[in-house]
């Protein structure tokens, strides 16, 4: 070993100026690969080191690999694996202590296993090494062939590579943390997916009650064939939504999914916009476009509206579906399409044919699997849950923080919602953006909707202070075998009891809907006696 000498000035500065930009390095690093290379780089341009390797332990605990290098091709460091215990770099490991090789070429523990010095000009080469430990333990190996001239001690080369090998360790336990965090964040992200997917939605489609579960049956059973479909139900139940369903539950799903609205245009541009049109087929028609049928060849059209079409175009829209054939606008050339139609409308078709403004040949062509969306008063036991979806959504982009009283809850839940899903999620929408504080109250609704049934009117409640309910407007009804009115805590009792059943019995989720926390629905419960019913 060489003995120690005086410490030159300038290689003290170089030495801290490589740890400084090292240590910056690894304070902002994300990526682990680049991040070792980059100091095996500092190392060089700044102590002229040649030639370094950082050798780890591979995730079989067996082998060691280099897993950085500076100055070896990557055919070089690909040779570069070595058992634990073999070799210079395996005793470095196993003993978890430096090495010091003066002449590589008089060391018969120096494999040189990645021919990297193999053509080098003869002479000495000192290797030295020194471990990477990680929690007391030794994770890899640092080795460079000696950084600095004779004019310093190897002793100075091991204590500084040992402090790099620190922060190198570092660097890993940060990285092995960070990366684990991750794990565990996308296990719990994938783990609510799915359990929010399996209790509340299907297909994107969120709902739990038996009308929006039929509905999904029906997803499931006419997604895979080349049937037909046609959606039935009144505006704003999610028809679009259904329609992208059945695609992207399909064998075409990664083909185009195509939407057109029969009542947004006219005539004339309807058929140019189903069909397409060659240049000059009508004023205006300066280009050959392309229609919808031949855009979503191989995929999926979604005609919304189909009722509005007008009765002339309904023949050529038949003979698409019967033959898969058309010609453009002011074309001869006939063009064939593969395209899976969905059709959709909030009309009666049947008394359209009646009338005499539909088809009869077209209907009975679209409505080979008609599905029915139900309106959103038909599944009321939904309507809480999709108010949770759509104000978390809102919250998230307003990036706000605001929440429904009690009150709201209980007249949106009575409430008909004649727009239905889409009426809902705009007023959820509007209410959050309006919000002036924290907690939405009646006063906040529009009023159209107090201009509704008395019944869901005379509704409307309010909280006291140690969150019970009480009627505003209701007048109490009698309770039975008493000669008086109700008490108050029955009706709190029932209103608790009720949020508990319709949630599930889960008490986050109806406390968040009473407008209570959990502590305080926990003690209601416990005060009213109220468990949870044996199945």
């Amino acid at each position: 070993m060489t003995t120690a000498t005086t410490r030159i000035p300038q290689t003290e500065h170089l030495e801290v100026r490589s740890l400084y930009e090292i240590a910056q390095l690894i304070g902002s690093a994300l990526d682990l690969d680049k991040a070792l290379a980059e100091i095996l780089r500092i190392m060089h341009e700044t102590l002229r080191m040649e030639r370094a390797t950082l050798v780890l332990l591979d995730d079989s605990g067996t082998r060691l690999a280099i897993r950085a290098s500076y100055g070896l091709t990557k055919a070089e460091q690909s040779r570069g694996i070595y058992k634990t215990g073999e070799g210079i770099i395996g005793k470095i490991f196993e003993t978890c202590y430096p090495c010091v090789v003066p002449d590589i070429h008089n060391e018969p523990l120096f494999l040189n296993r990645t021919g990297a010095r193999t053509h080098l000009p003869k002479g000495e080469i000192s290797f030295i090494g020194v471990p990477v430990v990680l929690r007391e333990k030794p994770v890899g190996v640092l080795t460079v062939d000696r950084l600095f001239g004779p004019e310093v001690s190897f002793e100075e080369d091991i204590r500084f590579l040992t402090v790099v090998a620190m922060l190198i360790g570092q660097f890993l336990n940060l990285h092995r943390a960070i990366a684990q965090k991750e794990r565990v964040l996308v296990e719990e992200n994938v783990s609510l997916k799915a359990e929010l997917r399996y209790r509340y939605s299907h297909h994107g489609i969120i709902g739990q009650s038996k009308p929006i579960q039929e509905v999904f049956h029906a997803i499931d059973k006419v997604a895979p064939s080349r049937a037909t479909a046609l959606l039935l139900g009144e505006s704003g139940t999610g028809k679009e939504l259904v329609a992208r369903a059945i695609h992207e539950a399909s064998p075409r799903r990664d083909h185009p999914f195509i939407k057109v609205n029969c009542a947004a245009l006219p005539e004339n541009l309807l058929e140019s916009e189903l069909l397409g049109h060659e240049k000059g087929a009508f004023t205006g028609a300066l280009a050959m476009k392309k229609g919808r049928f031949e855009l979503a060849d191989t995929g999926t059209l979604f005609l919304d509206e189909i009722g509005e079409m007008p009765v002339t175009l309904q023949a050529k829209l038949l003979r698409v579906l019967q033959e898969k054939q058309f010609e453009r606008l002011g074309g001869s050339r006939t063009i064939s399409v593969d395209v899976r139609v969905i059709a959709a409308t909030n009309r009666s078709l049947e008394e359209a044919v009646n009338e005499g403004s539909f088809r009869a040949d077209l209907y009975y062509r679209l409505n080979v699997v008609p599905i029915i969306l139900p309106p959103l008063r038909e599944r009321r036991e939904d309507i809480p849950i999709l108010l949770d979806h759509f104000l978390r959504e809102s919250n998230r982009n307003n990036q706000r923080d605001v929440r429904l009283a009690r009150p709201v809850l209980q007249f949106f839940q009575d409430y008909d919602w004649p727009g239905n899903v889409r009426e809902m999620q705009n007023l959820i929408e509007r209410l959050v953006i309006m919000a002036d504080r924290e907690w939405i109250e009646i006063k906040s609704l529009p009023s159209y909707m107090m201009e509704g049934p008395p019944a869901a009117r005379n509704r409307e409640l309010r909280h006291v202070d140690d969150g019970a309910i009480l009627s505003e407007r209701a007048p109490l009804v009698l309770a039975e075998g008493s000669g008086g009115r109700r008490r108050l805590h029955d009706l709190e009792k029932e209103e608790i009891f009720a949020a508990l059943r319709r949630n599930g019995w889960v008490q986050a989720r109806a406390a968040r809907e009473l407008g209570l926390t959990q502590r305080q629905i926990g003690y209601k419960m416990r005060k009213y006696g109220l468990e949870r019913p044996e199945l």
